[in-house]
């Protein structure tokens, strides 16, 4: 229940007072979140951190 009232948190602050524009960044931070997380155990591993 947690993650679920921080996503509503940040999706009324962003509602309420229209921070449109913060939406792709946080979109952004969260794929490139899971796509670390994602890859972490797994051989491609080398290759995403050699992209960043």
């Amino acid at each position: 229940m947690g993650k679920l009232s921080i996503a509503k948190e940040l999706w009324d602050f962003l509602r309420i007072r229209k921070k449109w524009w913060l939406l792709p960044i946080v979109l952004f931070l969260a794929l490139l979140g899971g796509l670390i997380i994602l890859t972490q155990g797994s051989a491609l591993a080398p290759f995403i951190y050699a992209i960043f």
